[in-house]
């Protein structure tokens, strides 16, 4: 599908506009995060014409901002390019004071409990994953361990077959980094029709696992509709399976280049806390948008009703005003040092952060004791993905047995 190129409106200035898009980015610097640094050279705010034309907010102040400010910045709409066809994403499309009843709907399956008995899940499936992956001395670490390990724990956390798993990826994937939108709506047609079968079981048998308890659960005293039900559903599983493994990937990648911070971990396991912040700060994922309530004035700019404006959030941890050395990996920062937005901020922070934190750590915990030395592949390149998430497709890691 041919994207759409819009004419620069009056409101943009014409020393704001930049020939900048995302979806491209993937094969413009030894990583994704390094390329959107680009945009940092320029001014903090700016204009591409790109899918339909889009501010860009470069900075950390602006997008904390942004983060809190939803009477102006909505979420309402927060996918580049626009998709006027799609399923509302509940209650991630909502803002305050709607969208706090579902959240804490959502919320009942990240308690600390249960979000132990996840942890488990995560390091039995890691610890089976570095046996049966050490002996051979190669892999390719994202089909084979980075979405795995948390998809285990998502699908587990659904209770959805792991059998599953191979038909839902690659659907995961067009979710969160297609630009075509007929594909995304057909891709999100068949998710929801694969989730409507599960939807109907729960409402037949109700169980003990999260999508039972959106099947169930109440609003206000109320009974969610079944659009209600899908919106959250589809949301859950979209952002279930793909956000951690394309951290995890990143991570790998950083570490397999860098053995002396390979080392340092495997030396003094007591950083790896410290190194998980580290690690989400430097390789951001998430390029969500926003969109104005209103015509709106901001540090000089003109905001029409309607305009979008994009956050990536690693340009909020690669940005030099706030995080010294921003490139630089050290894992001796101290924690109050690491400024990232990895979960975003405010009423719509990732209710499953303290989950993926774990995930993370435990990948580390379990991998570098196992297998201290690894490298990268030299006749098989990493190959990124570019899109509304920060991704790695293919990352071939080599080790002496």
């Amino acid at each position: 599908m041919a994207q759409q190129v819009a004419t620069v409106p009056d409101n943009v200035p014409p020393d704001l506009v930049v020939d900048f898009d995302f979806f491209s980015l993937a094969d413009k610097a030894e990583d994704i995060q390094t390329a959107w640094a680009e945009l940092h050279k320029g001014p903090d705010i700016v204009w591409t014409p790109h899918y339909g034309g889009y501010w860009i907010a470069t900075r950390a102040a602006d997008i904390d901002v942004m983060q809190l400010d939803y009477e102006h910045f909505s979420h309402n709409e927060f996918d580049i390019p626009l998709n006027p066809g799609r399923v509302k994403s509940i209650p991630l499309s909502m803002d305050p004071p709607e969208h706090t009843p579902y959240r804490k709907l959502l919320m009942t399956a990240f308690t600390p409990q249960k979000v132990r008995g996840y942890s488990d899940v995560a390091r039995d499936t890691a610890k089976a994953l570095v046996a049966a992956l050490k002996p051979r001395g190669e892999c390719e670490f994202i089909d084979e361990f980075a979405k795995v390990l948390p998809i285990n724990v998502f699908l587990s956390m659904m209770g959805l077959p792991l059998a599953d798993r191979e038909w839902l990826l690659p659907r995961a994937e067009i979710a969160v980094r297609s630009a075509d939108i007929e594909l995304k709506n057909r891709n999100q047609q068949e998710l929801a029709g694969y989730l409507m079968r599960h939807i109907q079981l729960r409402q037949a048998t109700p169980t003990e696992d999260l999508l039972s308890s959106i099947v169930h659960g109440e609003i206000e005293g109320r009974k969610l509709s079944p659009f209600e039900i899908m919106g959250m559903s589809l949301l859950v599983l979209v952002g279930g399976l793909d956000t951690v493994a394309s951290q995890i990937g990143f991570v790998a990648q950083f570490l397999a280049r860098h053995p002396g911070h390979r080392h340092e971990l495997v030396d003094n396991p007591k950083l790896i806390q410290v190194a998980c912040e580290e690690f989400l700060r430097r390789y951001g994922l998430p390029n969500t948008a926003r969109e104005l309530t209103m015509d709106y004035e901001y540090k000089g700019l003109h905001f029409k009703k309607g305009d979008m404006i994009q956050m990536p959030k690693c340009l909020y941890g690669l940005d030099d005003r706030i995080n010294e050395k921003p490139f630089d990996v050290d894992f001796h920062r101290k924690p109050s040092q690491i400024k990232h937005a990895a979960f975003g901020a405010g009423p719509h922070i990732c209710p499953g952060n303290v989950l993926a934190r774990r995930e993370l750590i435990i990948f580390l915990e379990e991998w570098l004791p196992e297998i201290p030395d690894f490298e990268i592949d030299p006749e098989r390149p990493t190959v990124y993905a570019a899109g509304s998430v920060n991704g790695v497709e293919k990352l071939y890691l080599r080790w002496k047995v």
